[in-house]
């Protein structure tokens, strides 16, 4: 197929999928997104195109149809469910939406890249960095647990992790937290560097609160800092909220799931020949993860 036709079937593929979205956002009631409008998110996610014109007026209930629909169509045996994330962690963000809570999205396995992955820096609609940490599920006791000291006897690894979000929403485009849910939480890649064994001790979980994120890039030039207490004002407090968040949607937690908890800065935009490493200053050993854009 030559460039032309390409370029042709693109225009036609665009127009078929805004003419749906416009549809969607002429409809009297906000309900659950239909297989065939997430159907056109995906294939505007597919062509790194930002989408206008999504409503966002939706019921949470609604948005959560939503994106257990989309990321349906997502996963198969190639591409599992590994875990969950945390959106909407910080409380300035959360008053900024009206909300007092996070909210929730699902990793998928190909999501995920190993440290010192190279990625495009256009790898989505509206791309995005944040300093983020995983966390390793040990024990299905995690729903059972009230105090920081008990998540740590339930987890087993903390992970440094850069998280790559795609915000998809066009700029200036109204964005709601049931928009946000319903496009899983902006889940689209993630930096994974190697994991720190948990210990289930007082002195553990004050470094998990107490250390400084810190983004810097290829130069060593710092971009952005933040305190771990800037989740939450406890990395772990993520922790119980989607253990218990997933527990509301009858979803218990299995050894070897995964937990993003959220961001500790600002989210940055990556640009080509922009490299960014992520250290975790007060954990033990001051680990990092690190990703180039190209």
């Amino acid at each position: 197929m030559g460039d032309g036709s390409v370029s042709h079937a693109k225009t036609l593929l665009y127009l078929f999928s805004l003419t749906a979205l416009l549809s969607w956002a002429g409809d009297a009631r906000a309900v659950c997104p239909s297989h065939e409008r997430v159907n056109t998110i995906l294939r505007f996610q597919e062509a790194k195109e930002p989408v206008r014109g999504l409503r966002g007026d939706l019921t949470m209930q609604h948005a959560e149809c939503g994106r257990r629909r989309l990321v349906e169509k997502q996963e198969s045996f190639e591409n599992r469910i590994v875990g969950y994330k945390a959106g909407l962690t910080n409380r300035q963000v959360q008053a900024r939406f009206g909300v007092s809570s996070p909210v929730r999205g699902v990793l998928l396995e190909k999501m995920l890249l190993g440290d010192g992955a190279e990625v495009p820096a256009v790898f989505g609609a509206r791309p995005m960095l944040e300093a983020d940490l995983l966390v390793v599920v040990k024990d299905a006791a995690i729903h059972r647990a009230q105090t920081h000291l008990e998540v740590l006897r339930a987890l087993s690894l903390v992970i440094p992790f850069i998280e790559l979000p795609d915000l998809l929403v066009a700029e200036g485009e109204k964005l709601t937290a049931p928009l946000i849910v319903s496009l899983n939480v902006g889940a689209r890649l993630g930096v994974v560097g190697k994991g720190v064994p948990v210990k289930a001790t007082p002195e553990f979980a004050e470094a998990l609160a107490a250390m400084r994120v810190v983004v810097n890039d290829q130069r060593g030039k710092e971009m952005a800092s933040g305190k771990g207490a800037a989740i939450l004002d406890h990395p772990l407090n993520a922790v119980l909220w989607l253990a218990r968040d997933l527990e509301k949607s009858k979803i218990r937690l299995k050894p070897g799931d995964i937990l993003s908890l959220g961001a500790f800065t600002e989210p940055l935009a990556p640009y080509p020949g922009l490299g960014v490493t992520v250290r975790y200053e007060g954990l033990p050993g001051n680990p990092a993860v690190s990703v180039r854009f190209r």
